[in-house]
């Protein structure tokens, strides 16, 4: 079995990897990112193929090496994370009674073959309507400048509350993987690791 490396420092993507119950080494990738204002698949893409790309120049042996870029969407526009608490603020606001889309490329590359494979994910969530304070409370009493679209589901539900979010969660339905929105689907990535590890 080969090693795996996951190309992020992520603390979320990180424990979803932990999920798969093998052990893995993290390495951050030093890559320039590409960014856009509005969502275009294809730079998405790109920008999971750097960051595990950039491992790989390293000259890592004998590895499965995971890289990965999530994007929320709002009306073709996307959030990237905030600078501030007013940008935050802000995007909170956007979002409120709206449906949003997260969208996470995968790239796995083998190391010793270059055998290359880049996946997305695509998950609807639609957040309730949302009033001033319970944004305010929420950027203050969490840390949503670290989060692309300004929050962690994970701050809202579990996996075990898809299907009856609390009524309290600022998301009202969710319709894909929940671990996507987290910043890495675990069930396509196991799929994309089957194919490499063959």
């Amino acid at each position: 079995m080969k090693n795996l490396i996951l190309a992020s420092n992520s603390p979320r993507r990180k424990e979803i990897l932990s999920l798969l119950g093998r052990k893995f080494e993290i390495k951050t990738s030093k890559c320039d990112e590409f960014f856009t204002k509005h969502f275009d698949e294809e730079i998405i893409k790109k920008n999971s193929l750097i960051k595990a790309s950039a491992i790989k120049k390293e000259g890592v042996r004998n590895a499965l090496i995971i890289g990965a870029d999530t994007m929320v969407i709002l009306d073709s526009v996307c959030l990237v994370k905030p600078q501030n608490v007013i940008e935050a603020l802000f995007m909170l606001k956007k979002l409120s009674n709206k449906t949003h889309l997260v969208i996470t490329s995968h790239t796995v590359i083998n190391s010793d073959t270059d055998e290359t494979l880049t996946e997305l994910s695509k998950s609807h969530v639609t957040f309730r309507k949302l009033n001033l304070f319970e944004i305010i409370n929420y950027i203050l009493t969490k840390n949503p400048l670290d989060k692309a679209g300004s929050y962690g589901i994970q701050d809202f539900i579990s996996i075990n509350e898809i299907n009856n979010p609390p009524k309290s969660s600022f998301i009202k339905s969710l319709d894909g993987s929940y671990y996507n929105v987290m910043g890495l689907d675990i069930d396509l990535i196991q799929r994309m690791l089957e194919k490499l590890e063959k």
